[in-house]
């Protein structure tokens, strides 16, 4: 596998005597697509916040294309090259969907709040917004509010903000979530179109968008990882059978 583009080594996180993550590693490879699979509680989200920078890890490290980064907030890794969605929609509804995206682009370049201004008055802003909803399949609601989007369209837009920072990596929490069937397959060609471009870490409980995206899989069980390997390895695995496949699979 080529260098890494994000790594973990070793992450481990405690809430008390709750162990969150315990010993969790992983690489990503440039171009990758991969995923983190497990049921609810095995820590998926704790190792998301942990990569982004969100989290402190009470063991372990984070290195981003070699950098070790454990010590930075999840500002500065933004600023490094860490892009990231959330499990709940954070949008200005009060904006339109283009000014969400410039606002996401000065926020990420380090501009007060103060100094944002309507879309038509910065070109670039405009260049870089319209280029990363059309990526998100968004363009046609670019001039919208964003109060008046749909769940699925609050999601896109969400894809567009994070794609908006050019990131080297994408960090993918439940990108899915509350999409209906034809949303979700959606998403997933959006997902695949951007294969190749920039790594990405893809939590998701849709499992036929995880097994037609993921080029490779970490499985997660009670904190721990219990198994890393491709789809097929995934498919095959006893121990994630057990934990977490089986009635996948055998559905």
């Amino acid at each position: 596998m080529a260098e890494a583009v994000l790594e973990a080594r070793g992450l481990t996180r405690r809430f008390g005597a709750l162990a969150a993550n315990e010993d969790v590693s992983l690489a990503i490879a440039p171009g990758e697509c991969h995923a983190v699979i497990g049921p609810n509680g095995a820590g998926k989200s704790t190792l998301v916040a942990m990569l982004a920078g969100e989290q402190r890890p009470d063991a372990g490290s984070v290195l981003l294309a070699g950098e070790d980064v454990t010590a930075l907030g999840a500002a500065r890794r933004a600023r490094r090259g860490i892009a990231r969605s959330f499990q709940v929609t954070q949008l200005c509804r009060d904006l339109s969907v283009r000014e969400n995206v410039m606002l996401a682009v000065q926020a990420a370049e380090g501009r007060h709040w103060g100094f944002f201004r309507p879309a038509h008055s910065d070109a670039a802003l405009t260049v870089t917004a319209d280029a990363s909803l059309a990526a998100a399949g968004l363009d046609a609601r670019a001039s919208s509010p964003a109060a008046l989007l749909s769940h699925g369209e609050q999601r896109q837009l969400e894809l567009a903000i994070a794609l908006s920072q050019a990131p080297r990596v994408l960090l993918l929490d439940e990108p899915a979530a509350g999409l209906g069937a034809a949303e979700t397959a959606a998403l997933a060609s959006r997902l695949a179109a951007l294969k190749g471009r920039l790594a990405m870490l893809l939590v998701e409980h849709d499992m036929d968008t995880v097994f037609a995206l993921a080029d490779r899989i970490t499985v997660l069980a009670g904190g721990r990882v219990i198994a890393t390997g491709r789809p097929g390895e995934i498919r095959a695995d006893r121990a994630v059978r057990e934990a977490y496949l089986g009635d996948v699979v055998d559905a």
